[in-house]
């Protein structure tokens, strides 16, 4: 198969490039090809390179840049090498851990290449090959009545059928995206390496230090990269994992900056930011404020001391956990942030004027009157409808999300039931090019599955069941358990933690081979085995194919309108836009600067060694390694270093910059006007956090581990001289 070529967004906006000015920040996670249309606002801050290199997806630097599935990395040498931040390969460390060898503590370097690790079943990498404009496939010809269900399962066999045909060649994957609200779509290309392993990470007391303490603030001195490889079959081609493969080698690999990142400097960040809201109404944002992040921070404040609690005193158990309790501090400690913003930092009245503006300009024009008028309230009132049943949805989703084991059951049902279809009539999640990933997510599960987790989290999710209103009951989890609306919590909590003990003790899918073994069994088959949470799976299906029906009917309604939402904010603003992050590959631009953090309080953009020596206490979240504590000591007394700047007197821990990121972005390549990494995005502010909701042109900094710490780090603390060997450092 031909690779399509990559078009421009040039041909997509009829509307003119207002002239731009500072006031406009550095607001945008934008799409590469959109990176030429910025060379007026990049010259204004001093770049002057061609932003049409970032427009070239094979070329360099964009040839570099990599997917890992939920975190953002890039190749750094001719040999597959790929680095990343510490904190996106923590499932490859706990894969390879153990009680008596604990590399998410320890830390991790192979000797050679024989010794680097498997990251674990599932794991990869995707190089963005091509991005192909692919909107009249997807929404032309459709007629005007077209809505609800009908108009969704149009739209999704479309997408399949353009997946599908972009996929024939082996190794490539194929996703097609929605942007701008369904107002344009894009198929993206991607190569999908699936052998990947894991190189070199340094100790917590590096990688993690500051722990949930210093989580999303500043000043920041934390160690958050890491190294990965990835591996192809002998012929080039990607492979599962082999003792026979040999490292990829990319066509471009970026070249590391021994000068990091300056005060003033213009950098670009390149990554795959995961999601933002910016085009969701003041409605739909007031609701995640009034609703959604409260209910986040009660449920995951509660969770984490289950889970605290479950593992204390089981090294084992808590190893198990780990990773997800970690997850649940890092998204506890946004979202209080972002709800903070958004009431007592304004952002949500910020947002209630936008929309005001937005309406004033459609009310100022007959035309647009007629075109846009209604849009605004027309989607108020479909997410209305969502909302009568979203708490119990929401916790029939997070019963069977809380449980691993049950989690898998569901998963192995449902598998089975799709099937039996066509493949190009199954749900896209469980069509036979999805096969070979789900295999592998149950076959990874073995590392974090425990029974007493899940028992627990069965009990405290089914507790919450237990308290929904009439008319709002989960019927058939009523009659399993003998629940009731109005029923005492002490009863209610008695029968559901007898329950629970019966289906956890009842079930063997903590097995990896039984597990595995039932990858191609049909329903009945599955429920045949008498394991209880299969039976309990089966049981709850019907109600989860309802919910989903209802969710695809919504769904259709709304993605017949929200695209006039988009056209009205896309013309009022003058037609260059970004749109709203989606997991695809996204530059953004921006400069290294403090910010005032409050009232007489500036923040300088960099931190140093110092602030590790100050905080370093030997233990907890502030544990520095020995080895990095006597590397300062020998620099303090003396010992030359080439990655010290010798304006700060020291070596640069991390910077802020003004570039706009989001969830995803963590690990993307940090760039100089040159193309060189200074340094890896890692993390935001905790004042600026709802951005995703509404951008702060002020106040909105987010935060980079400078290359010449990382590379101090490799060359003073852990001996990684053979990868500095491996990379190209620019002096």
């Amino acid at each position: 198969m031909k690779l399509p070529r990559l078009r421009t967004l040039a041909s997509l906006f009829a509307a003119a490039v207002l002239a731009w000015s500072p006031a406009h920040g550095d607001e945008g996670m934008w799409m590469p090809q959109q990176m030429p249309q910025l060379a007026g606002r990049l010259r204004a801050l001093g770049y002057e390179g061609d932003p049409k290199a970032f427009a070239d997806l094979t070329g360099f630097p964009m040839g570099a840049i990599v997917s890992l599935g939920g975190c953002s990395a890039s190749f750094v040498s001719p040999e597959g090498l790929i680095v990343t931040n510490h904190h996106c390969v923590q499932a490859a460390l706990q894969f390879n851990s153990r009680p008596d060898r604990n590399l998410m503590v320890d830390g991790f370097l192979a000797a050679g290449r024989a010794d680097e690790l498997p990251s674990g079943p599932g794991s990869r990498v995707f190089v963005t090959v091509a991005v192909e404009d692919v909107t009249a496939a997807v929404t032309g010809d459709i007629p005007a009545g077209t809505t609800g269900r009908a108009y969704y399962d149009l739209i999704e066999r479309r997408q399949k059928a353009l997946t599908a045909e972009r996929e024939k060649q082996e190794g490539y994957r194929c996703t097609v995206s929605s942007f701008f609200e369904g107002l344009r779509y894009f198929a993206i290309t991607q190569l999908e390496i699936r052998d990947v392993r894991l190189v070199y990470a340094p100790a917590a007391g590096i990688g993690n230090f500051g722990g949930e303490t210093d989580n999303w603030q500043w000043p920041r001195h934390t160690g958050d990269f890491s190294f990965l490889r990835a591996y192809v079959s002998k012929d080039g081609k990607p492979a599962a994992y082999s003792a026979d493969n040999v490292p990829y080698r990319p066509k471009h690999w970026l070249k590391v900056s021994g000068r990091g990142a300056s005060p003033d400097e213009v950098i670009f960040v390149a990554g795959y930011p995961g999601r933002t809201a910016r085009f969701n109404t003041f409605e739909s944002v007031r609701e995640t404020v009034e609703f959604s992040l409260p209910r986040t921070i009660r449920r995951n404040v509660e969770q984490i001391g289950i889970l605290e609690k479950v593992g204390s005193g089981d090294p084992e158990t808590a190893l198990r956990v780990s990773t997800r309790i970690r997850g649940l501090n890092n998204v506890l400690t946004k979202t209080r942030g972002v709800h903070e913003a958004m009431v007592r930092g304004g952002v949500l009245g910020q947002k209630e004027d936008s929309e005001k503006a937005l309406l004033a300009w459609i009310a100022a024009d007959p035309s647009r009157q007629s075109k846009f008028g209604r849009v605004i309230t027309e989607i108020g009132a479909l997410n209305a409808e969502r909302i009568r049943t979203r708490e119990r949805n929401l916790l029939l989703a997070e019963f069977a999300g809380g449980s691993g084991a049950l989690g898998a059951a569901e998963t192995l049902h449902r598998l089975a039931v799709e099937r039996a279809k066509p493949d190009a009539e199954r749900d896209p999640f469980y069509q036979q090019r999805n096969w070979a990933r789900t295999r592998e997510s149950l076959d990874r599960l073995q590392r974090s599955l425990d029974r007493k987790a899940d028992r627990a989290m069965m009990v405290y999710n089914l507790s919450a069941i237990a308290r929904l209103p009439a008319g709002a009951r989960i019927e058939v989890l009523d009659r399993m358990i003998g629940l009731s609306a109005g029923q005492s919590e002490s009863d209610a909590v008695a029968k559901v933690s007898a329950w629970v003990d019966r289906q956890v003790a009842g079930s063997k899918l903590y097995d990896r081979d039984f597990r595995l073994g039932l990858f191609e069994k049909t329903p009945a088959e599955l429920t045949g085995t008498g394991d209880t949470l299969l039976v309990l799976a089966a049981a709850l299906a019907p109600l989860q194919e309802e919910i989903r029906n209802a969710a695809k009917d919504l769904g259709g309604r709304l993605a017949r309108i929200t695209p006039v939402y988009a056209e009205a904010v896309l013309a009022q603003a003058g037609g260059l836009v970004s749109p709203d992050a989606n997991s695809t590959l996204r530059v953004t631009y921006g400069t290294v600067k403090g910010v005032e953090s409050r009232d007489g309080l500036m923040y300088l953009p960099q931190t140093t060694l110092r602030g590790v020596a100050a905080k370093a206490t030997g233990t907890g979240e502030f544990n520095a390694p020995a080895a990095q504590l006597a590397a300062i000591k020998a620099l303090r007394g003396g010992k030359a270093t080439p990655f010290a700047d010798a304006r700060l007197g020291d070596v640069p821990v991390n910077f802020l910059s003004t570039v706009d990121t989001t969830g995803g972005n963590s690990g993307s390549a940090t760039l100089n006007a040159r193309g060189e990494l200074v340094g890896l995005l890692f993390d935001g502010t905790y004042d600026t956090v709802a951005s995703d909701y509404f951008y702060d042109k002020v106040r909105t900094r987010s935060i980079h581990c400078d290359s010449r710490y990382m590379l101090w780090v490799m060359a003073e603390v852990d001996g990684a001289a053979h990868l500095l060997r491996e990379m190209t450092i620019v002096p």
